[in-house]
């Protein structure tokens, strides 16, 4: 009669003997740039500016997390990018990010780490004539890479402004056509460097600012301002790039704007990229 056999046979409730098929060997000899996890939505908590007593904002997050893959490893360890998330949800800033960031690529063994965040945030405005309050949301992104040598931290927003064409105005007899556009301000920077602040670059930049709650008296405001000030892409992303490189904070910009045409089938763009202070190999 046969013996039985005295393999020992590994269960799920022997966690210590299960096999680690990620920390295997590769043979083809292929580096990965990166690989992690995407789409992670996660609440987080966030300073705001100029708040008593350390006031927080609430958001949700979504969140991407990579490393660099070295040639000679089959895998990363996906879960840990998870644990490590959770250790940082609460008063998240480009800082702590970076911090993440750092502790990832130390965790995961990693040449190169990278995290970005995206999220709405939420200001109050007012509205131009009857002070009505509103709050609108622009979407703000925090993204960090950390290497054994260099750590990169960039704050953007994207803001929704008006636009109101100089040409329409200068040929037609009355009115002027107007666009929706959506202006992009991320910088890098050496001092802190508020979302308010962005978001006030961009909105300066527009020919209006757009707002959430408006009567009949702010339309008059908005529609006449508009119009009082023209402006193409062109003159947008010029006078945004003219503000972020006055602010001496910033050493790092991208000043992009997207202006939804309303008479056309196509849209207007413009971008302009500048270096305003020292460069590394990570400012690409």
């Amino acid at each position: 009669m046969p013996q039985p056999s005295t393999t020992t046979k590994t269960t799920l409730s022997e966690p210590s003997a299960m096999p680690d098929v990620q920390s295997r060997a590769d043979h083809r000899d292929l580096a990965i740039d990166r690989v992690g996890v995407t789409g992670i939505r996660f609440p987080a908590t966030l300073a705001v500016r100029d708040s008593q007593d350390n006031n927080t904002m609430a958001t949700v997050a979504t969140v991407n997390m990579f490393v660099a893959l070295s040639a000679e490893r089959k895998g990363t360890h996906m879960s840990r990018f998870l644990e490590l998330l959770n250790e940082y949800r609460d008063g998240l800033s480009p800082d702590r990010v970076m911090e993440l960031c750092r502790h990832i690529r130390d965790e995961l063994d990693a040449e190169r780490a990278h995290v970005e965040l995206s999220f709405p945030y939420f200001i109050s405005k007012q509205a131009p004539a009857t002070k009505r309050e509103g709050l609108m949301d622009y979407e703000a992104t925090i993204i960090c890479e950390s290497t054994s040598t260099l750590d990169d931290v960039r704050l953007g927003v994207t803001v929704p402004a008006t636009s109101l064409c100089p040409c329409s105005r200068e040929i037609s007899e009355y009115g002027a056509h107007n666009q929706r556009c959506l202006i992009r301000a991320e910088a890098r920077f050496t001092e802190t460097v508020w979302i308010e602040e962005l978001v006030e670059y961009a909105e300066q930049s527009a020919s209006c600012p757009v707002y959430s709650v408006l009567k009949r008296p702010d339309e008059k405001v908005v529609t006449e301002q508009a119009y009082d000030n023209p402006k193409f892409v062109e003159d947008i992303v010029r006078d945004l790039a003219t503000l972020l490189e006055a602010d001496k904070r910033i050493t790092w910009f991208h000043a992009r704007s997207e202006n939804h045409e309303s008479i056309h089938s196509h849209n207007a763009w413009a971008e302009i990229t500048r270096h305003t202070g020292p460069e590394n190999d990570l400012n690409a």
